[in-house]
């Protein structure tokens, strides 16, 4: 049984090591020692480390494989979480690794269809901090002779992942002729691709981590105030949602993409629970209705 490292134990780590429990030894690490008993509780042996702070990552165990899922620091211009994690996996390199990187490296695209052989053009922090992060993984898993495969995915959701809080608010959302097109995937689909990508990934390849539907966020919003009886937002003009809107909401609209994943199913075989974000939305309505006969 291969012996697995987790390395940013979150929402999509947890539903990893749920579907794939007894198929692999999988050991988390995390910050705060108090989680241990979740983890364990999910059959996953616990280590502490911290990537802020070198001096944890010294006895990191040797393993087959690693899921790095953990996110850059919130300021800079260089991953340093990720070049300490490399430096303590030199001692004893794994046979693969799987990086979440993120859609957002390569900017605004106009709307146009992406492949992954476009370049990047990161515009804010975080997504020049992924692309640090993807550059030094890729060099180091080509000297260290280590499978390094790369997901960049975009806006991850799940029942318990949906924009419903910002739609009870009435945020406005673009008018059609202004919005930006948005790609999607399922946290459950994310797992599985990462389990894929950790055996049928080829040695520095990057994928696209999404459905097959991208679509206008305002779509998006209308599809979830829907599924769950809600107004939708009220439509606004792109120069009014300047004044209006945050900065940081803002700055995803600024970006527009459709993003491929024909390189993903062509060559990680895997079949999606949620082909798109309507697949979900329809399931979680029709329970609502059959919870509204009782």
């Amino acid at each position: 049984m291969k012996k697995i490292l987790i390395v940013g134990f979150g929402d999509v780590a947890e539903r990893l090591a749920r579907r794939y429990a007894g198929q692999a030894e999988f050991i988390g690490m995390i910050r705060r020692p108090e989680r241990a008993a979740a983890l364990r509780a999910l059959g996953v042996t616990p280590i502490v480390g911290d990537l802020d702070v070198p001096a944890t990552l010294k006895r990191l165990p040797r393993v087959d494989g690693v899921f790095h899922f953990a996110p850059p620091p919130n300021a800079g211009s260089t991953d340093s979480r990720t070049a300490h994690l490399l430096h303590a996996l030199g001692r004893r390199p794994p046979g693969t690794l799987v990086y979440i990187s993120t859609s957002g490296v390569y900017g605004d695209c106009g709307g146009n269809w992406v492949a992954e052989t476009r370049p990047v053009a990161p515009v804010n922090g975080r997504a020049v901090r992924r692309v640090d992060a993807e550059r030094r993984l890729r060099a180091w898993g080509a000297t260290q002779r280590v499978q390094v495969t790369i997901l960049r995915a975009p806006g991850i959701y799940a029942a318990d992942r949906l924009p419903l809080e910002r739609i009870r608010r009435g945020t406005p959302a673009l008018l059609a002729r202004d919005d930006s097109y948005t790609n999607h995937i399922h946290a459950d689909d994310l797992a599985r691709l990462a389990w894929a990508a950790l055996f049928r990934g080829r040695s520095q390849r990057i994928y696209h981590a999404v459905d097959a539907h991208p679509m206008k966020m305002g779509d998006w919003f209308d599809s979830c105030a829907d599924a769950f009886d809600l107004p939708r937002p009220p439509r606004i003009e792109r120069a009014e949602a300047e004044n209006v809107l945050s900065a940081a909401l803002l700055s995803f609209l600024r970006e527009s993409r459709q993003l491929s994943n024909a390189r993903a199913t062509r060559e990680l075989r895997l079949k999606y629970r949620y082909p798109t974000s309507d697949d979900l939305l329809r399931e979680i309505k029709q329970a609502r209705g059959q919870m509204k006969l009782f």
